[in-house]
């Protein structure tokens, strides 16, 4: 049990401080809540800090349902098996796909303004979230990350589910996770006080560091 996202990060420092002062190195947090683990690592470790903003695409007439996430280039990634077993016409992929690739080119803008997305190729990428469930969101991230051909995607988490652990993994070069749980059913049950981060204050964590 984490006292908050504060406590998680100073938790992860110890385990990131290899890549203190790194000139390659950058931690691209998930918005919202990952940007005060962000600010304590950004801070701790003299690395810069940036978003990284994916959309899951939720099933027709249950959104809430996670079939699939879209990154921030407007490339998605689908689960073919869910598609398949409802019948979930690739229309409707793309149809989504192309309205979250808006949404999610809104969200930079109102947080970045009109500053240029972080080059990361050749980058050691420290990706920060403060806890996977699902791990849709993050895998969208990775997958994007990847794409950019970075040296390296870091993936440091205070906790997360275990079927989403052993996923992401897969997925990235180095994964640092405090806490792997069965019995897990929302992110927040692993803290005592998980309040939520205003667009307002996670903007001002952000620019911060610009």
């Amino acid at each position: 049990m984490f006292k908050n996202r504060i406590d998680a990060a100073q938790l992860l420092i110890p385990k990131l401080k290899k890549y203190k002062e790194n000139k390659d190195a950058i931690i691209l947090a998930i918005p919202r809540g990952a940007l005060e683990l962000g600010a304590i690592l950004r801070d701790e470790l003299n690395i810069p800090l940036d978003i990284v903003v994916t959309k899951k695409i939720g099933a027709p007439g249950h959104e809430e349902y996670a079939i699939g996430v879209v990154g921030p280039d407007g490339e998605y990634q689908v689960n073919e098996e869910v598609m398949a077993s409802y019948e979930i016409p690739k229309k409707y992929i793309d149809d989504e796909a192309q309205r979250l690739k808006h949404v999610i080119k809104r969200r930079y803008e109102d947080y970045r303004g009109d500053k240029k997305l972080p080059n990361l190729k050749n980058k050691i990428v420290i990706v920060v979230d403060d806890g996977i469930a699902t791990g849709f969101t993050t895998l969208g991230a990775i997958q994007y990350i990847r794409r950019q051909k970075p040296k390296k995607i870091v993936l440091a988490i205070p906790v997360s589910a275990t079927d989403s652990y052993k996923k992401l993994k897969k997925e990235v070069d180095e994964m640092i996770c405090l806490d792997v749980r069965d019995d897990f059913f929302a992110v927040g049950q692993f803290y005592e006080k998980f309040g939520q981060v205003s667009d307002e204050e996670a903007k001002r964590i952000l620019n911060s560091d610009f």
